[in-house]
Order: C-alpha cells, then structure tokens, then sequence
C-alpha cells in the first residue's frame, strides 16, 4: 500500500465525521436510483409472468387486421369479427376449441354508491368464457354467470368496491345494468391485473350491451389439439378467414398485452422516478462538492506540510482521491442494499394502496446494481475532483504561515461569465418561445439559466444575503448581525451551500407553475368555449370509465327547464391516412351550446354524408367547405364526407365533428364523454341542477356540475399529479438540507476558537445557538430565493413552448400562496438543518475552544 493510500485511510478514520453528510447523501442518491430500477424489473417480470399464465391455454387469436391509432393513445380500435366464424374455425384441422372474445367498458358500482376505478386503468367488460383454458380469469369463488343479470368480478375490484357474491349492484356499460355477483375470478393468480377492472357477463348480455350489434365480437380466441404449434395452428387458421380478419400466435398476444399493459406503463412509471432519481443526483453533488472543498481548505496547513517534506502534487491529489473513492464505494455500495429494501418495502407497500404487486422474489439484475454503483462513484468523485487537485496546489510554504479559509469572493471573470450565459440563456429561452417556437431551443436556454443562476451564485451572495440579512440586526441584535457577518464570510461557500437547495426548490416551483398554468388554461378553455350553464360527466382519464349513454342528453332535453342538452360522442377513423378522434353529437345543438369560433358553412346541415372541420385541420389538409375528405373506419368501409362547415375552435369540440346518424352504421360500443346544458331563461341553476340530477339518476347517477365546478374538477388529476411531485423531491429537499447541516459543521469547526471567545465575552448558549440557527436560516433563504425566481423562469419557458407546439393556448399562472408554502417550507428546512450544529456548537468547552488553534 502506497503512501498517499495510507494517509489517506489514516485521515478518514481521524475526520470521518466530516464526511457523514457525503456518505448520507450518496447513499440515498444511489438507494432511490437502485430501487426505482429492482422495482421496476420486478414489475416487467411479473407481469410478463402473470400474463403468460393468464393466457397459457389460448394457442392462438383471431381478430380484425387493421387497428386506427389516434394521437395520445396507445391501443388501435380493430374492426369486430363476426362470432359466426366460431364454427367455421372449431371445423379446421387442430382446433380443439374456439370461444368469442366480447369486450367493451364497463363500470361497476361499488357498495357505497361510488364507481370503481376509471383513474387511468381501464374497466373492462366481456363474455364470461366457459371453456378455462381459454379464459383468461380464473374463478376463485361462486360460479359462472348462467342467466341475464349475473356476472363474475375480479377480486381485486370487489374488495376496492365493497362488494361481495350475492350482491346486487350497477354496471355503467355505459346504460346502467342492474348485475347479481355470483362469482370471484383471479387473473394470473392475482386479485386482478394490475388496477384493471372486469366483470364477466353471460355471452348474450355482452353481445346486448357492448356491441353495436349481436353477432360481433373483439376476437376469437382459439385452443390448439394436441401436438399443434402455435404457429402451425395459425398457418391452418389463416386460409378460412375473410379479408381483414387475422390470426396471431397466443404468444404475440400475451407479448402484445404485456408491452401494453406493463411495459408502457413501467416506461412512463420508472422514467418519471429516474428523472427524479437524477434531481436527487444532481443537489447531492452539489452537497459533496461543498463538502469536499471545505475539508480541503482546512487541511491547507496539513496539505502544504506533506509538500514541503517532499509529497508530490500528484499524490496530494492522489491522496484527497483516494479519501473520496472510498467514500463512493462504501456509500455506494450501501445504496444498493437499501435500494433493494425500498423495492422490497414497495412490493409490500403497493397492495395495500390497492396496486397489486405480483407475487414473487424480486428481480435483481446485473445492470440495475452496477448502473447505480457506477453513477454513485462518478458523482463522488466528480464532485471531488476541483477540490482534490486544488490541494495539490497548494504551496509548500502555507505552511509557514496562517492561511484563511476559503474566504474568497466573488471575481469579476465569474461575473462576466454568468452574465454571459444568463444574457444567452434568456436570448435562448424568449426565442424559443416568442419569435420561433422551438422546443429544443427553449429547452437549451432553460439549461443555461440553470448554469448561469450556479455561476453567478458567489456573486449575488454578498448582496442577496446582506439583503436577506438587513432585518435579523434589528429584530436579533447582535446575534442577528453576527450570524449575517458568517454567511457573508465566503460567498463561494454560501453560494455552493445554497445551490443544492435552490436546485431542490426550483423544480419544486417549476412544477407549481406549470400546474397552477394547466390548470388556469382548463379554466380558461371551459369559460371560453362552453356556453352551457350545467355540465354532466363521470369524472374519469386515460382509458378508465364507461362514458354516459346516448340515451341521457335526449331526456334531459325533454325537462321543462332545459333549453338545449347536447352529448359529445367519440367515434375514430382515419382522415388523410392519420388516425383522428372524431366528435359524434348533434352540431347544430352543439353551436348552441359550444363557442366555436367563426365558422364558415353550415353546421345544421351535415346530414349522414357531411362533416365539420377545425381551421387548422382545413389548412392541414387543403381543405374548403364545398370539398371533398375520404373517411376509413374500423369496419374496414371508406366513405367519401362533404366538408360542410368549418369553425374556428376546437377546445372542446375537437378537430372534427360528424352527426350520430353518420357514426351509426360504424360505431360499436357508444357512449358520450359529455352533456353541455343550457337551461331556459328565468331557470335558476339549483333548480335546473336538482332537475336534471333526478334524471342522470336513472343513467348511472353521473356528476352534475355547474360549469365553474366542471372546469375546476377538470383539473383534479394535477393536484394529484403535483402531490407526488412534492412527495419524490422531498427526497432531493433532504439531501440538500444534509448539505446545510454539514456545511454549518465544518464550518464551525473551523470557527472553534472564535465561538470559544465568543463565549468568553459574555454569549450565552441559546445565543449562540440562534447565531448558527439565523445563519442556516440565511443561506436556506438565499437557495430558496434563487430557486423559485429560477423555477418560476423555468415554468413560463415550458408553459409557453408548450403553447407553440400545441393548438391549445396555454394561460401562464404562478400559484403565489404555492409558492410562499414553499419559500416558508424553504426557509423552515433552514432553520430545521442548523439545529444539530447549533446544539453541537453550544457545547464546546468554553477553555479548550480557546486554546484550540
């Protein structure tokens, strides 16, 4: 073992309290980024675990060829098959059985009268397959439904709803049906798969409510004889079926199943945490970089004796490495282990949230273990590296003479250079969002304002904490000043401190902006664009809910009170080769009810042949009333629309409008998204709401809201959204204020002497625990403060380059009581980190301080 190795050891087991921040800091840096990977690949192996048992006996499937894909969703619509081809195909050499597949939404009821799921997942609806081989669920209890009005459930959706075999409850198809629960069914010998919801119907009711017609279904599932592959089994298949009709392996569906339900969402799911594993990262190295370049600085004398005895620079640097490497490896390596236990924590902890987690040992990966190890090694010691090789700088004759403590300033070089970068970044940043809308550049420009805010930070210390500071020398007296005067003594240090805070604290506000902004732009496109004075929904996302029947609009019409009810439907198809949502509802009711802006043409008169386009789909397309846009729907039929009206908005209208009676003939399973109601004059809104409340009541009991409490309900998920946000920085918030707490140590031990004459002239020890309170406190207000004036420019970058690359105009809202939460919760976690220094600092002996040099 080399001499710098030795000095090296020797000194961590001498000072191995100063690098307790460090360690605590890589580790949970480390421990977030492996758990979020172990959990991750538990979760695509017990999916794709789950599904292949789920769907093991299904040898192959038949279904429609061609799926229509619209913007923002994952799954295609397919063409329905005819059941008839059931007989044909159990005729074909091979085929031990073959079922119908019958799905469509459904919602059931819990017991409290509440809908159960319809945030995100979807709630699904079908057949009950009899053969269960061929079945997907598996019954855990009770029996199969035999007769109209009884189904089987998943488990896991019984449990979440309160409802148990022999109850009677509603299912939203989306017409209400009254259903008896006669059975339990598992999937893959789970509860259920994943929040997904199903309830098994006899094979007649599934055709009655969730086709357009009896005699359709999503596929045919299909179970080989013995000693037929599967893929020999869909070469027999292919040949007896009709044109746009396919069969694939039982494998390629399980897969495509799986990619569907598991890895898109674990895509979307461990991208989110990785993004935050990285915030994390990121304020942690600001963490040990102060660390490591305070330690440097107090072993200056230390440094400058080993290279007047002849230590080289290189094994000064060396040295101060190889303190650093240790510290990486060790606190890496104990991150992985506790990565390990918060993936094991969360595989217990997810069921309980009502998220089952399947079943089974976790899945520890060779990639999932070393990418942490590596990032927490690379971070350790890139932090440490400007301090390692400033120590081999330092001269040998420091020695001979007393040396501050990194009691530099800020230079006019770094002045010159941040305001550079600030200069370009704002450029940047307003041209990206203002002059040519560019998401890649305003992107850029927000990075360099991140750059320039942590270069400039020594710069504005001295100012911003004299300013932060001015009122603690009149409300705190001397203690107030002295702690003002500490802050100040190196604006690097503060600004470095202070930076892993302002890193935590300027996302934080970065996403309160950009949801405070979403949600002021669904207000904003709701008083905009909808006229009606009562909105009816059921509050659902992603690919949850059934929708409102068809039938509600037109008996909420028929209400004394009621002026116009207009539903919104959704139908899909291709337009230009594109996959486009379309609207399905009454357009002359929906001018009524809707500002659609100018609009040229005539909406009345769409007829089953016409269709209503926005301005900027036209133009897309070249297109002007009068001309002619060929339409391919899911049935595989192409039909040629006459562009009869073109309007100006499309906010909640959408890009493209066609009558029910257009829709008909191609729909499947339909249902309104909305009713917009305009009540009679003189008709106040409690007495239209309570009268069209008491009709929703027979479809479903769907919410009845005012228009102002559709819009804020609108905007519910973001709330949620932001609660996880704040609950996953949290982690970055404590590693930041770990920096604090171990910054204000070092630095008082470097202080000792001065606190222990402090204390001889007269302080008192709450004194000067309040001096090195007040003094966290500042350089916590100094982050905070930069963090949200960054997070609130990072907020209006990203809110208005995502109104350059959408048709929605985006409002720009800043959340100001959000924010002061967060700069009092700033300035609390100051406060909150001084503590244990301040206590520490309070009891040191007054003599020993003294004589300490």
């Amino acid at each position: 073992m080399n001499a710098s190795v030795r000095l090296s050891l020797s000194s961590l087991r001498a000072h191995r309290r100063r690098f307790a921040g460090t360690f605590v800091a890589v580790f949970l840096g480390v421990a977030f980024l492996a758990g979020t990977l172990v959990m991750g690949d538990t979760l695509r192996a017990g999916f794709d675990s789950m599904f292949g048992e789920a769907t093991s006996g299904t040898d192959a499937v038949v279904r429609g060829a061609d799926a229509i894909t619209t913007p923002g969703e994952a799954q295609g619509v397919r063409q329905p098959v005819p059941t008839s081809l059931v007989n044909a195909i159990e005729r074909v050499p091979g085929v031990a059985a073959a079922a119908p597949d019958i799905q469509g939404a459904g919602q059931l009821v819990g017991a409290d009268g509440e809908p159960i799921g319809g945030k995100g997942p979807p709630t699904l609806a079908g057949n009950w397959i009899t053969d269960p081989k061929l079945n997907s669920y598996r019954l855990a209890e009770g029996r199969a439904p035999a007769r109209s009005g009884e189904v089987v459930v998943n488990r896991g959706a019984a449990k979440k709803g309160g409802l148990r075999i022999g109850d009677t409850t509603v299912l939203r198809t989306p017409d209400p049906v009254k259903v008896t629960i006669v059975g339990l069914a598992t999937f893959g010998g789970e509860d259920g798969m994943a929040q997904v919801t199903f309830t098994g119907m006899t094979r007649a009711d599934a055709e009655k409510y969730l086709t357009a017609k009896p005699g359709e279904a999503a596929g045919i599932l299909v179970r080989a004889g013995p000693g037929v592959g599967q893929k020999e089994l869909v070469d027999r298949l292919t040949p007896v079926l009709p044109k746009g009709v396919e069969a694939i392996t039982g494998q390629e569906s399980a897969q495509e199943n799986t990619d569907m339900i598991s890895s898109r969402f674990l895509t979307v799911f461990t991208t989110f945490l990785l993004v935050f594993s990285g915030v994390a990262m990121l304020v942690a190295t600001f963490s040990i970089h102060n660390t490591f370049a305070i330690v440097v600085a107090q072993r200056t004398r230390e440094n400058a004796l080993l290279r007047a005895l002849g230590a080289s620079r290189r094994q000064v640097t060396a040295s101060a490495l190889a303190e650093a490497s240790v510290v990486a490896v060790a606190a890496s390596a104990a991150g992985l282990a506790g990565g390990t236990g918060i993936a094991a924590g969360l595989q217990a902890l997810f069921p309980a949230i009502g998220f089952p987690f399947p079943d089974g040992d976790l899945v520890i990966k060779t990639l999932s273990m070393a990418l942490p190890l590596v990032v927490g090694v690379v971070v350790c010691l890139g932090s440490a590296l400007l301090p390692a090789v400033r120590a081999g700088r330092t001269a040998p004759l420091a020695a001979l003479r007393e040396t501050a403590v990194d009691a530099s300033g800020a230079s006019r070089g770094r002045a010159v250079i941040g305001a550079g970068l600030g200069a370009l970044a704002v450029a940047l940043a307003l041209t990206g969002v203002l002059v040519s809308p560019s998401v890649w550049s305003a992107g850029l420009g927000a990075l360099l304002a991140l750059v320039s805010f942590v270069i400039l930070g020594p710069v504005a210390a001295t100012t911003a904490v004299r300013l932060l500071g001015g009122p603690l020398d009149r409300l705190r007296g001397v203690t107030g000043a002295l702690a003002r005067r500490n802050a100040l003594r190196s604006p690097r240090r503060t600004a470095a401190t202070a930076s892993a805070l302002m890193i935590g604290v300027a996302v934080v506000s970065l996403f309160t902006v950009f949801g405070a902004s979403l949600k002021a732009t669904m207000d904003q496109t709701v008083s905009r664009s909808f006229a009606g004075d009562l909105a009816v929904s059921n509050p659902s996302f992603g690919a949850g809910g059934s929708g409102l029947s068809p039938r509600l609009a037109p008996a909420i019409q028929r209400l004394p009170e009621v002026d116009t009810a207009v539903g919104l439907g959704r139908g899909v198809a291709e337009v230009d080769g594109r996959g486009r949502a379309l609207t399905v509802t009454d357009p002359a009711a929906l001018a009524r009810t809707f500002n659609l802006g100018t609009v040229q043409g005539s909406l009345a008169r769409l007829g089953t042949d016409g269709i209503a386009i926005t301005r900027t789909e036209a133009d897309r397309l070249h297109l002007h009333t009068g001309d002619t846009a060929r339409l391919a729907f899911t049935d595989g039929k192409k039909e040629d629309f006459t562009v009869r009206a073109v309007y100006g908005s499309s906010e909640l209208a959408g890009d493209y409008v066609i009558t029910r009676a257009a829709w008909a003939p191609h729909r499947i399973q339909d249902s309104d998204t909305l009713v917009a109601v305009t009540l009679k004059p003189g008709v106040s809104a409690d007495a239209g709401r309570a009268a069209v409340t008491k009709v929703a009541a027979e479809y479903g009991n769907p919410q009845v809201q005012t228009r102002d409490d559709y819009a804020r309900s609108s905007a519910g998920g973001i709330d949620m959204m932001l609660t996880l946000v704040y609950a996953l920085l949290a982690l970055a918030v404590l590693i930041a204020l770990l920096g604090i707490a171990n910054t204000l140590t070092l630095a008082l031990h470097e202080r000792t002497r001065e606190l222990g004459l402090l204390r001889a002239v007269g302080q008192t020890r709450p004194q000067l625990r309040a001096m090195v309170r007040w003094e966290s406190v500042l350089v916590a207000a100094f982050g905070t403060a930069g963090g949200l004036g960054l997070g609130a420019f990072l907020g209006w970058v990203l809110v208005k380059a995502s109104d350059g690359a959408s048709d929605t105009a985006f409002a720009f809202a800043i959340a100001p009581t959000r924010l002061a939460v967060v700069a009092l919760v700033g300035l609390a976690a100051g406060a909150l980190a001084g503590l244990r220094p301040a206590r520490r600092a309070a009891r040191l002996d007054v003599l020993r301080a003294i004589a300490m040099e």
